[in-house]
């Protein structure tokens, strides 16, 4: 029987109709009539679909539409997994120790044998071996956002950021937490200022603090007098009464009145000090944005001359003899010849940010006259703003009421978009708008290469790596300090991996790690750490939460590190975690997925912090406590010999030399034996002539 017109299988196969009306055939074959071919006509398929009436022709292509999709999906998924079946799988190690918290952990920080997490209403400080709960001072009534923590020894300066920007500053000794001051508060509300960034020198004598209100932005800069601290905590002026000492001992979570609970185990040595007063740090400098570049005010080039006496701030492009008119005839040529792009809506540019370092003496910053050398003490500070040109250089030796000029200024090709100081405050890399990455060794005071990154790549961070080298196939550090030599690794915005290598006798190069990732998107990197405890080695965290450890010398995968399967990241793209300096061991924040949609209260919510040691797993135990090699023994390794001091290096060159004095005799004397011998040959050809 013959299909209704209109029905599926009309649409979709090919038809042939015949002429006149239909016969059904005979079942024997041989009776069946000798037709001719033209009584035969072909319907194309889609004028079978088009014939449908709407809605149900549209409808049609829909479904058919949706089905060809879905059957494509399918295809790719299945061949996806067939291709993960395939992919070599990274050894997975899991966390050693777990420290469950009662509250939400929003970031955390290490320093010697403390680890210090911040959260709701203050911050805690736990021990870092066994994973004790030392302290909880909890007397806001906001969350801690952010924390930093600077080592001074026998001292920790802490600093935590609450959610509405002030900063408090705190000076933990032995037993005792003192609070110094909240820097930032200001008791009228309408006029508070916002701390957006903030930086403490290596060995915490200075302190700078990024400000905003009210549109308006800027960078305080302070004078720590830690001196001073030491003796008020060792010789506390006011005496406390034994009332409020055995208030203090019970008052570790915070005010009387705290509900929280306290922990199981809890170390009961550590005490808030609230009566010692300690002294204030001291402002030193306020530094604003640079101005805009306008038409001068000066009548004669000798006034722009003077204005810059000693080539203070040289460089800037502020002091120059450009006229108004002449900055209005550019912008009226810009205009004219970009008008189709710059007509229509303009967005209100973004406020300024600055990025800044506290740089030590060197041969580009020298320490000033008549001011007494410490070792480890800033004298300097570096600043760059968004989309600027130029890093200034600002002299810490300066009062409030000095002018604040910049020393120095470095100006840029392009304006600077990310720069990055080494731990060893010796190197300094400025990554530019366009692309290019300068490398600059500010210790012997000389540039060691300039770099370009990859068409349409842009610098996302950059993390600077203990000098390492390969020996024997293994990753070493060098025993002993290794100058104008230095390795970082860059992170893009199209999150591929790279490395960069400078040297100063040697070009300088730049290789790719990971590439952008184009198949599995899930797999793009959003952060990345140094391993200080293993050469050469560095935690990459992607958007899939999965934590990997790569070897950059081979570019390869050595382990995969995983939280247990109840816990994963709450958030991959900016995962909470720290790296120890000090010790070979990471810490990580975990949530539990499954709970959190069932919480009622945000302080139900389970949060943990996993602990992972590299020295308790087979794979990276060796690595890690064989990392450091004596230099007499590579001392034939072609790189480590040019990162010797030039003394050293003259020193082997001549040794070298001398003991090639005995091969070069021997091979002098088997030459002249040849000569001589030739010479005979010659001799005898002639006489028998």
């Amino acid at each position: 029987m013959a299909s209704p017109k209109g029905s599926r299988s009309q649409m979709k196969l090919p038809i042939f109709t015949r002429k006149g009306t239909l016969e059904v055939p005979s079942p024997t074959e041989k009776d069946w009539s000798k037709d001719n071919e033209d009584d035969w006509l072909f319907k194309d398929p889609d004028q079978e679909q088009d014939s449908l009436p709407q809605p149900y022709r549209m409808i049609n292509k829909m479904v058919n539409s949706l089905f060809d999709r879905s059957w494509e999906i399918i295809e790719a998924r299945d061949t996806s997994s067939k291709a993960e079946l395939h992919r070599i799988q990274p050894t997975i190690y899991h966390p050693l120790r777990e420290s469950k918290l009662s509250t939400t952990p929003n970031c955390m920080d290490v320093s010697q044998d403390h680890v210090f997490i911040g959260g709701s209403k203050g911050f805690s400080i736990y021990n870092l071996h066994n994973a004790k709960q030392l302290y909880v001072w909890e007397k806001l009534k906001v969350d801690v956002i952010s924390i930093l923590v600077t080592d001074l020894g026998s001292e920790i300066l802490i600093a935590p950021v609450d959610e509405t920007g002030i900063v408090r500053l705190f000076y933990f000794y032995k037993d005792g937490l003192y609070l110094i001051k909240a820097i930032n508060e200001s008791e009228d509300t309408s006029k508070q200022t916002t701390c957006i960034k903030m930086e403490i020198s290596k060995g915490g004598n200075f302190a700078a603090l990024l400000l905003q209100e009210a549109g308006d932005i800027w960078l305080n800069v302070y004078k720590l007098p830690k001196e001073s601290w030491i003796k008020e905590v060792q010789y506390p002026q006011l005496a406390v009464n034994t009332k409020k000492k055995v208030r203090q001992q019970l008052q570790l979570v915070g005010p009387i009145e705290s509900n929280l609970p306290l922990p199981i185990e809890m170390d009961m040595n550590i005490s808030f000090r609230g009566d010692v007063k300690l002294s204030l740090p001291v402002q030193i400098m306020k530094i604003k944005p640079p101005k805009p570049i306008t038409g001068t005010t000066f009548k004669s080039p000798l006034e722009a001359f003077a204005k810059i006496a000693g080539c203070r701030g040289l460089g800037s492009g502020q002091n120059h003899y450009i006229k108004a008119s002449q900055w209005e005839k550019r912008e009226a040529i810009l205009k004219a010849t970009y008008k189709k792009y710059l007509d229509g809506e303009w967005e209100p540019e973004p406020v300024s940010m600055a990025t800044f370092y506290f740089l030590l003496p060197s041969r580009v910053i020298p320490m000033p006259a008549g001011v007494k050398r410490s070792p480890g003490l800033a004298c300097t500070l570096g600043v760059h703003w968004t989309d600027h040109h130029n890093f200034f250089f600002y002299s810490l030796n300066r009062t409030l009421k000095d002018k604040v000029d910049p020393e120095g200024v470095w100006p840029c090709a392009a304006p600077i978009m990310e720069s990055q100081l080494s731990p060893c405050s010796s190197y300094l890399v400025l990554a530019c708008e366009d692309g290019v990455l300068s490398l600059w060794d500010l210790a012997q005071g000389l540039t060691l290469g300039v770099v370009a990154l990859p068409e349409n790549c842009f610098c996302q961070s950059i993390h600077f790596l203990k000098y390492f080298l390969v020996h024997k196939g293994q990753n070493v550090y060098p025993e002993g300090s290794v100058k104008c030599h230095m390795k970082c690794v860059v992170l893009c915005t199209d999150a591929s991996l790279h490395l960069v290598t400078a040297s100063a006798i040697q070009n300088s190069t730049i290789s790719l790690l990971v590439e952008r990732p184009v198949k599995y998107l899930d797999e793009a990197i959003c952060a990345v750490a140094p391993v200080q405890a293993l050469p050469g080695m560095v935690l990459t965290f992607s958007r899939d939460g999965s934590v990997l450890l790569m070897d950059v010398a081979k570019s390869q995968i050595v382990c995969s590190f995983a939280l247990p399967r109840s816990y994963s990241l709450a958030a991959p793209w900016n995962p909470v975690f720290v790296v120890s300096l000090h010790h070979p061991c990471f810490l990580l924040r975990g949530d539990h997925p499954d709970e959190i949609g069932s919480a009622s209260k945000a302080e139900d919510i389970p949060n943990s912090i996993f602990y992972f040691n590299f020295e308790d797993y087979p794979l990276l135990e060796n690595l890690s406590r064989n990392c450091t090699i004596p230099q007499a023994s590579i001392l034939d390794h072609p790189t480590f010999a040019q990162a010797l001091p030039l003394e050293e290096r003259c020193e082997k060159f001549f040794q070298k030399s001398i003991q090639n004095l005995a091969k070069y005799k021997v091979k002098e004397e088997e030459h002249w034996t040849r000569l001589e011998r030739y010479s005979l040959l010659l001799q005898n050809e002639d006489l028998k002539k």
